[in-house]
């Protein structure tokens, strides 16, 4: 099958590597012209404007954007003026299903076609395949099944099911990107999970430590329950066979904490793209509780120093109520 593929980062360029491997036909286009020629010389057709890109798609066009969601507005503004009824545009990135919503009537009215797909597998997903989950028309997702039949880890050939293959339509416009916003809210989660836990295991050494004996700080209850040297690169290693906790996630932390056991590098300001906000968003409007999602989303805030003033009211009311004096942070 032939496909358009517009922008050509980390995902989209893997994408288009994967789809060629398997023997479908793309068209490449990006901004930057040095992505463009390193995919041409692997087999892809070059498209340096859109113009070019759906001059050199067959009718029906399929055109699949994996851009940034701030940007998907402004590359259909001028895309959509190019492309002819019966021509469809997949949104593979992380765009509010709201968005989505919106798209698909725009489009529809317009004699297009939509579909929006959240896509899950990040740089790995060359080699292991993508996670799919898919909204839009059933016609026209069943239409695009060779694409998403190749980029699934299941893979062209595969046998079983679309989600045993790992690519589903979940449902009308907006359910690709409803059920990949829960999905990152729930990676949210996850790896919140294991980032707490392993900070326990790194302070379980608490009790060989020298802490102050004054008025604004504990005292620890009992030193020699805590006076534990950990490996956490080796912990991190040993879970990841037969353990229940076990996860592509966990495998990047082993993988990280094998080359840096101390995450020098690290500053540990972590950023959130929106679906986690939006996931709770969606838990508060549904009227259902989302502890954990909410948690760990509030945990990112809180890295990038976004709790800094209120921890100062914090310490202005003890120090006016007690007469409590902050204790110097140690560099």
């Amino acid at each position: 099958m032939q496909l358009g593929m517009i922008g050509l980062g980390r995902m989209g360029a893997n994408m288009v590597r994967r789809l060629m491997q398997d023997g479908h036909e793309c068209v490449a286009f990006d901004t930057g012209r040095a992505a463009v020629d390193a995919l041409a010389k692997e087999g892809a057709k070059p498209a340096y404007t859109l113009e070019e890109l759906v001059k050199t798609l067959r009718a029906p066009r399929a055109v699949w954007l994996m851009v940034p969601a701030t940007v998907v507005d402004v590359v259909l503004k001028q895309l959509l003026p190019l492309l002819q009824a019966g021509d469809v545009v997949i949104d593979g990135g992380n765009s509010h299903y709201h968005q989505a919503i919106r798209r698909a009537k725009e489009l529809s009215a317009k004699g297009l076609h939509f579909v929006d797909v959240g896509t899950s597998g990040g740089v790995l997903g060359l080699e292991r395949g993508y996670c799919l989950m898919i909204g839009g028309e059933k016609q026209t997702v069943e239409r695009l099944n060779p694409i998403f039949a190749t980029l699934s880890p299941g893979g062209g050939k595969a046998q079983g099911s679309p989600q045993e293959r790992g690519y589903l339509h979940c449902g009308q416009s907006g359910a690709g990107h409803f059920v990949k916003m829960v999905h990152n809210g729930i990676e949210y989660g996850l790896m919140a999970a294991y980032a707490e836990g392993m900070n326990i295991l790194k302070h379980a050494n608490a009790g060989l430590e020298t802490r102050n004996a004054d008025a604004e700080t504990a005292p620890l209850s009992d030193p020699e329950l805590y006076q534990y040297e950990l490996d956490l690169a080796a912990i991190a290693e040993v879970w990841r066979h037969g353990s229940i906790i076990t996860s592509q996630l966990l495998d990047l932390a082993a993988g990280a904490l094998q080359k840096d056991p101390a995450l020098a590098h690290f500053a540990g300001r972590v950023s959130d793209s929106g679906e986690g906000r939006w996931t709770v968003q969606a838990a508060i409007e549904e009227g259902v509780p989302a502890y954990v999602l909410s948690a760990a989303l509030y945990s990112r805030f809180e890295s990038r120093d976004r709790a800094e003033f209120a921890d100062k009211v914090l310490s202005a009311m003890r120090l006016g109520f007690g007469g409590h004096v902050e204790v110097p942070h140690k560099s």
